[in-house]
C-alpha cells in the first residue's frame, strides 16, 4: 500500500568527480592545449572500423575544442603522441600489451607510457570499445546523437587515467538489444522522418543503432520484428551495414534461424507447420543459411520453433506432442548449420530461449545439447522467471538472459515511458551473473528511445557486472548526470529521478487506469485511499516543480537533451497521473462545483501531456526526432482523455498504519555465510532488502532470519502485511515465515504460476504480499520477524494494520 513517508525523497550527498569517471589518482594527458594538439598513430592496415572510430575520436575533440587532431599512419612508435590499433598491430612491439591482450574476446588497453598514450585492442571490437572509452572519460556522452547531448565547448582537453592505467575486457560475451513493438516509435520516425528513402528500418537508421550500440561496448542486436517492419534481411544495406560495424546478428525466441517469420514466411509456402509442411521449413532455413555463409556476418543462431509471430508451435496436440517435435527441430538444424559453414557445432554460437510455454517444453524434459547457450528470460515485467541451476551452469554453452524495459503484453503494455526501477535492473541481472548467466544479455528496449538511462545501465553492468556495486546505484545516477548536463546539478537531480523510478514502481503511469490488455478493459477507480492520492499528486508536484527550478542551470548546447532525457518522462509520468488522480477524486467530492474543478485539473492534465508529446515530435532538436514519440501507443484506454466522472462513491479508507522500511531491522540473522544487505534504490523503500551472496541456495534447517521492533498505542487486533518483490524461483518454491512476539505463522509461498490472476496483480503492483493477523495484549515493544527458505528472495517493507 502507498504511504506517506514513502513519498520522502531522501537527499544524497553529491560525492562524484567533477570528470565522469576519473579519480584522485590519475595522471594527465595532455590532448588539446592552447597551441598545441597531439597526433594520433595508427597502423596503415587497420581495419576500417577502427579507422572510422578514430575518425569519431578526432570530431569529438574539434566538436569541443574547435580544434582538428591529426591522424598519421605509422609501423612503429616513434614521435610523441597518442597509438591506437589491435595489440597485434607492428606498432606495439611491447610485450606487456601482448602478454595482456593476445587471444583475448574485446579486451583493451589503455595507458600512459612515457610521453604517449596507448590504446590497444585484443581485437577490433576492443579496440573500438578502448576509442569510445576514451572519449567518454573526455566528457563525451555516448548519446551525443541519440539523445542530442551537444558537446560544451573547452579550450584545453585532458584525459585524466588510474596511474596504472585501464583493462577491461566483457563480463557477458555477447551483449544487445532487442528493437520490438516498433510500431508507435522507431518505424514511424525511421519512414517518414530519418530514412524516408527506404520508407523503414533501413540501412541508414541501423547504422545510427550500431554506432550507438559500440559506444555503448554493445555487440550484438535482435532486429525489429513486428508487422510493421520488413524483415531485416530483406532490405538491400542492412547486413552489409551489420558487417561493417562488426555487429553480431541475432534474432528473437520466435524467429529461429535469423528469418523474420511475420515478414517473410509467404502464404504460398503453406502451413508454417513442422508435422506437415517440414520440406518446405526447411528449406526456408537453408536459404537464410546460405545467404549469411555468403555474405560473411557474424551471427548468433536460435533453434527451435515457435508460431509465426509470438504464439505456439502450429501443430502439436499437447506438450508432450510439442516437446518431441522441438527436440526433432534443434537437430535437424544443427545438422544445417554443420553442413552449411563446415564448422564443429562448438564453433557456431547457438541459442535456446525458453519463453513462454517453450520453458515448459524444457522444465517437461527437453534435452537442449550441450553448447547451445540457454537464453532464460524474465517474466515480461522485469523477473527473471528461471536461472541455470548447478548442473545447468557447467553447460559448455552457458547460460544467458533475455529481459525486458518494455513490453506489449497482458496483463498490461508499458510502452510509452521508460521507468524499470535501476536497483530492479541490479537485482535481478547481478543475480543472473551469480548463477552462471555471462554468455548472453539481450535487453528489450522498444524504440531505444526514451529507455536511454535504462538501456545504457543494463550494458554498463553488461560490460563490467562489478562497475556499479549495490550501494553505488544513486552514485551511478548522479555520474551519469554529470556527463549529460553539468555536475552542478547532480545532487539535486538525482534524487529526483530517483524519485521519478520510485514511483513508477508503485504504479507505472500506463497502468493508472487499473485497466488491463488482452482481453482489454476500460478504466476504473484506483486502489488508493484518498489521502494517498492527494500524497502521490504532492510528490509528483514537487518532481516538476524540481525540474523546473533545475532548467535554468542547464547549458544551452544540452537544452534538448534535458527535455528528452528529463522533462519529458518527468512531466509527462506526472500528468497522467494527475488525469487519473484528480478524476477519482472528482467521484468523491460531494460539492458541484468541487467536481468541475477536480474534472478541469484531469483534463488540463490530459492536454499537457498532448503539448509535450507535440514539442518532442515537432520542436525538439528542430523536428528531428517526430514521429518518435507517441502518447497513445496501441491506442489504449489509460491514454484517453477522461470523461466527466458523474459517479459518487467513498474513497477507500484511511487506515493508519505503521510503515517499516526492510533496512529499518533491529537484529539479522545470517546462516553459511549469507548475510542480510539493502540495495540502495530497489523497491518501495529504495532500501529492499536480500541475501547476499546471490547465487541460489536453499536453508533446510536454520534459516536466516530479520527482526524488526514497532510500538502501538491500543491493545487488540491488527495485521501484519509482509510485501517483498514477486521474484521467481525455479521450482516456485520461495516460502517465508511470519513471527510476530514469538508466534510463528505457517510457511507462506511467495511465488505465483505465471501469468496467473495473482501473478498479473503481483507485477503491476511490484509486490507479493503476505498477510498475517495478530493481536496485541500488552503494551510494550512489538517483535516482527522474517525468515525465508532459500536466497533470492527480497523484502521491500512491512505493514502494520489495526483490523477495523
Amino acid at each position: 500500500m502507498f504511504k506517506r513517508h514513502l513519498f520522502l525523497i531522501a537527499v544524497i550527498s553529491f560525492l562524484t568527480d567533477t570528470a565522469f569517471g576519473q579519480n584522485d589518482k590519475s595522471i594527465d594527458f595532455s590532448i588539446v592545449k592552447a597551441n598545441e594538439t597531439a597526433a594520433i598513430f595508427i597502423d596503415p592496415k587497420a581495419d576500417k572500423l577502427v579507422v572510422w572510430a578514430v575518425n569519431e575520436l578526432v570530431s569529438d575533440v574539434e566538436e569541443i575544442t574547435g580544434k582538428k587532431l591529426s591522424i598519421v599512419t605509422a609501423d612503429k612508435i616513434s614521435q610523441n603522441g597518442i597509438y591506437i590499433g589491435q595489440a597485434s598491430s607492428s606498432l606495439f612491439q611491447s610485450k606487456n600489451i601482448q602478454k595482456e591482450l593476445a587471444g583475448q574476446w574485446e579486451k583493451f588497453y589503455i595507458k600512459k607510457e612515457n610521453q604517449n598514450l596507448i590504446i590497444a585492442g585484443s581485437d577490433v571490437r576492443g579496440t573500438v570499445y578502448a576509442i569510445f572509452e576514451t572519449a567518454e572519460r573526455l566528457g563525451v556522452s555516448p548519446w551525443k546523437w541519440w539523445a542530442d547531448v551537444n558537446p560544451i565547448a573547452r579550450k584545453e582537453l585532458v584525459l585524466q587515467l588510474p596511474s596504472k592505467g585501464i583493462t577491461e575486457k566483457p563480463s557477458v560475451q555477447y551483449r544487445g538489444i532487442f528493437l520490438n513493438d516498433e510500431d508507435w516509435g522507431l518505424q514511424p520516425w525511421a519512414a517518414k522522418t530519418f530514412e524516408p528513402e527506404t520508407g523503414d528500418i533501413g540501412p541508414k537508421t541501423n547504422e545510427k543503432i550500431f554506432q550507438l550500440l559500440l559506444r555503448l561496448k554493445a555487440n550484438t542486436i535482435w532486429p525489429a520484428m513486428h508487422p510493421c517492419t520488413k524483415g531485416f534481411f530483406t532490405i538491400n544495406g542492412n547486413k552489409e551495414m551489420a558487417e561493417k560495424y562488426h555487429m553480431i546478428i541475432g534474432s528473437s525466441h520466435a524467429e529461429p534461424m535469423l528469418r523474420n517469420n511475420v515478414d517473410e514466411w509467404k502464404k504460398d509456402f503453406g502451413d508454417y507447420n513442422y508435422f506437415t509442411n517440414s520440406n518446405q521449413v526447411n528449406k526456408y532455413w537453408q536459404d537464410r543459411l546460405d545467404e549469411i555463409k555468403a555474405a560473411n556476418n557474424e551471427v548468433v543462431m536460435t533453434l527451435g520453433m515457435r508460431g509465426v509471430h509470438d504464439s505456439k508451435m502450429e501443430g502439436a496436440k499437447n506438450t508432450e506432442e510439442s516437446k518431441i517435435m522441438v527436440d526433432k527441430i534443434i537437430g535437424v538444424q544443427r545438422e544445417m548449420l554443420s553442413n552449411t559453414f563446415k564448422k564443429p557445432l562448438n564453433e557456431i554460437p547457438q541459442v535456446f530461449v525458453p519463453y513462454k510455454e517453450v520453458l515448459e517444453l524444457y522444465d517437461n524434459g527437453l534435452k537442449v545439447p550441450d553448447d547451445v547457450t540457454l537464453v532464460w528470460p524474465d517474466d515480461n515485467y522485469g523477473y527473471i522467471r528461471r536461472l541455470s541451476d548447478e548442473n545447468e551452469q557447467k553447460r559448455s554453452g552457458g547460460g544467458g538472459v533475455y529481459y525486458h524495459l518494455s513490453y506489449w503484453g497482458r496483463p498490461h503494455d508499458y510502452l510509452w515511458l521508460s521507468t524499470a526501477q535501476p536497483g530492479l535492473i541490479w537485482s535481478e541481472m547481478s543475480k543472473a551473473y551469480q548463477n552462471g548467466a555471462k554468455k548472453m544479455w539481450i535487453v528489450n528496449v522498444g524504440d531505444i528511445k526514451p529507455g536511454e538511462y535504462n538501456m545504457e545501465f543494463f550494458m554498463d553492468l553488461a560490460w563490467n557486472i562489478n562497475s556499479i556495486p549495490f550501494d553505488g546505484i544513486n552514485k551511478n545516477l548522479e555520474k551519469w548526470i554529470s556527463r549529460e548536463f553539468t555536475p552542478t546539478i547532480a545532487s539535486e537531480l538525482s534524487p529526483v529521478i530517483a524519485e521519478y523510478y520510485r514511483l513508477a514502481f508503485i504504479r507505472k503511469p500506463e497502468y493508472m487506469g487499473w485497466s488491463q490488455t488482452e482481453p482489454t478493459t476500460q478504466i476504473k477507480p484506483s486502489n488508493f485511499t484518498k489521502e494517498e492520492i492527494e500524497e502521490r499528486i504532492k510528490a509528483y508536484e514537487d518532481l516538476v516543480k524540481k525540474a523546473d527550478d533545475l532548467s535554468s542551470l542547464i547549458p544551452d548546447e544540452r537544452k534538448d537533451a534535458w527535455f528528452q532525457l528529463v522533462v519529458y518522462p518527468v512531466k509527462a509520468a506526472a500528468n497522467m497521473n494527475f488525469k487519473f488522480l484528480y478524476w477519482n477524486l472528482e467521484a468523491t467530492a460531494n460539492d458541484e462545483v468541487q467536481k468541475q474543478k477536480y474534472h478541469k485539473q484531469a483534463s488540463e492534465a490530459y492536454e499537457k501531456i498532448k503539448e509535450l508529446t507535440a514539442f518532442y515530435n515537432t520542436k525538439m532538436s528542430g523536428g528531428k526526432w517526430n514521429q518518435m514519440m507517441s502518447m497513445h501507443p496501441r491506442n489504449l484506454p489509460v491514454f484517453d482523455s477522461v470523461a466527466k466522472n458523474t459517479k459518487t462513491y467513498e474513497a477507500n479508507k484511511t487506515n493508519s498504519a505503521i510503515v517499516i522500511q526492510a533496512n529499518q531491522f533491529t537484529a539479522s540473522k545470517s546462516i553459511e555465510n549469507y548475510k542480510w544487505q539493502s540495495i540502495n534504490g530497489l523497491g518501495f523503500s529504495n532500501n529492499a532488502m536480500t541475501l547476499f551472496p546471490l547465487n541460489h541456495h536453499y536453508f533446510k534447517k536454520d534459516k536466516p532470519a530479520v527482526s524488526y521492533e514497532f510500538e502501538v498505542s491500543e491493545m487488540g487486533d491488527y495485521e501484519a502485511e509482509v510485501h517483498f518483490l514477486p521474484t521467481h524461483s525455479n521450482n516456485f518454491d520461495q516460502e517465508a515465515v511470519i513471527r510476530i512476539n514469538g508466534k510463528e505463522s505457517k510457511p507462506f509461498l511467495i511465488n505465483t504460476k505465471d501469468r496467473d490472476t495473482i501473478w498479473k496483480e503481483n507485477v503491476l503492483r511490484n509486490s507479493a504480499v503476505v498477510k498475517v493477523p495478530f493481536s496485541v495484549t500488552a503494551a510494550k515493544k512489538q517483535n516482527i520477524t522474517v525468515l525465508v527458505n532459500q536466497t533470492e528472495i527480497v523484502l521491500d517493507y512491512i505493514s502494520i494494520k489495526r483490523k477495523l
